[in-house]
């Protein structure tokens, strides 16, 4: 409970519902424990504080078509022999509930109807949040909770209604290569690969995302298999950007390289985040700098240019606790950066970082003479946390993860960055001071009724057609 108090961003203000998810199945052995530590807690903080969501699924068999509920029956009946009873039964299904078998859920769940939630498959899952307002969710939660939650018409929610419709008329396409080395599932990169829709969405481009395993592009997978190296390349130089997202191991990482490589040479916009940047700077320093060998110290800690090293914030030596973890700041040290610009003309951000190794920092001064610059640094001007490469359109890279604060109505800016470049949009947004056009934004009827200052100005960025 003393958890659940602690203020979640910068206002200071203690949180007034606390959500937690149970995954997994109710009577699977693994999810006891907690099922039963939920039990006690709903009497621990009383019934008024304590609401109880029961995802199921309902069935629909293609040979008959007809919407099953004993599957949901049977998971209530479960659930109240271990304690615990839904206030509401959130009914994942392929289509829209039926009256009968909402009424059906509601007479043997022990529910009222208005406590079966039919959340069937829509086009988007922006349009989730919409659904679940239609069917009365937040009214529900104001009576239960006796939570004061105002009844008007929220600017917020009329503001996520115009960009849940503006992602069913996606008519253009902007195409990323993801260059990473956990390709094989999507969900690696979930975070990124948000990121990346929030963006493309802003835009009013439709994302496609080009999954490319790094080691593909490497030399050695020529050899062994030339059709998945030439098929790797081939998505490659079709794409409108490159993305190099994180990582931990030298796995794949000279294929990153000979990515990075082809984004620098050919003009391509490239983003590089966390590990990203550190290969960009690798990339540099071998192919522009001459040094044939340069290196992380991470992947060859004899090499005689170490131009990313190991500069642990605790426990120097050791492996365990070394990580720079949580939002750090970043100061821009020039006014004349694409992603300071990007960032609102912002003289800093605060950003979250997952890392060890960093850019070294004895070296900055030979990239930056040959216009690799580091825009960005830490706070003592220790640490390098954001590049960019001059006459180029688009060649960024953030040592944080931004993928971890973009949010559908506000992307995060060095994606935003990306997008935009990769759509060919970038000049023009920067030439006109990073201003939206009047027609592209949202209406003035539907800004935002939140009281969080921040959330207050989110507007949803959007380019005119050129």
């Amino acid at each position: 409970m003393k958890q659940a108090r602690v203020p979640v961003d910068d206002d200071d203000v203690e949180p007034q519902v606390c959500v937690i998810e149970l995954g997994g199945t109710v009577g699977d052995i693994e999810s006891m424990p907690f099922i039963e530590a939920f039990r006690q807690f709903q009497f621990k903080v009383k019934r008024e504080n304590f609401c109880n969501i029961h995802v199921s699924l309902i069935p629909q068999p293609s040979a008959t078509g007809e919407q099953k509920t004993k599957p949901t029956q049977n998971s209530v009946r479960e659930l109240r022999g271990l304690g615990l009873s839904p206030d509401l039964i959130m009914c994942r299904c392929a289509t829209a509930l039926e009256n009968s078998v909402k009424e059906k859920i509601s007479m043997f769940c022990h529910v009222e109807p208005e406590q079966v939630i039919c959340v069937h498959d829509v086009s988007s899952i922006y349009r989730v949040p919409l659904l679940l307002e239609d069917q009365g969710v937040v009214g529900y939660f104001s009576r239960r909770l006796n939570m004061p939650i105002e009844t008007r018409p929220r600017k917020m929610l009329t503001k996520w209604k115009e960009m849940s419709d503006r992602s069913d008329r996606l008519l253009e396409h902007c195409s990323i290569a993801l260059v990473g080395k956990y390709t094989k599932f999507s969900d690696s990169y979930a975070s990124v690969i948000k990121a990346l829709e929030h963006s493309a969405l802003a835009i009013s481009h439709k994302l496609e995302v080009k999954y490319i395993d790094s080691a593909d592009l490497e030399p050695a997978t020529l050899q062994e298999e030339p059709v998945r190296y030439h098929e790797a390349w081939q998505k490659l130089c079709s794409a409108d950007g490159i993305l190099v997202p994180g990582g931990f191991g030298i796995r794949g990482t000279e294929g990153k390289i000979h990515a990075i490589n082809w984004a620098r040479k050919q003009k391509k916009p490239f983003l590089g985040v966390c590990l990203g940047m550190q290969l960009a700077v690798c990339e540099f320093a071998r192919n522009i700098l001459g040094w044939n060998d340069a290196n992380s110290t991470e992947f060859n800690p004899e090499s005689k240019h170490p131009v990313v090293i190991d500069m642990p914030e605790h426990n120097p030596g050791q492996m365990g606790g070394t990580m720079r973890l949580g939002k750090r700041r970043t100061i821009f040290k020039t006014k004349n950066s694409v992603l300071r610009k990007l960032y609102e003309d912002a003289e800093y951000v605060d950003e979250r970082h997952r890392h060890r190794f960093e850019v070294n920092p004895e070296l900055k001064n030979h990239f930056e003479e040959k216009g690799f610059r580091f825009v960005g640094q830490d706070v003592e001007g220790e640490r390098m946390e954001v590049i960019e490469l001059d006459d180029h359109p688009y060649f960024v890279g953030v040592q944080y993860h931004p993928e971890f604060t973009s949010r559908p109505i506000k992307p995060s800016p060095p994606y935003f960055g990306l997008l935009l470049a990769a759509a060919g949009k970038l000049h023009g947004y920067l030439q006109k001071g990073c201003r939206l056009s009047p027609r592209d934004t949202y209406s003035d009827q539907s800004g935002t009724s939140t009281p969080d200052s921040e959330i207050s100005e989110l507007k949803l960025p959007s380019i005119s057609q050129e």
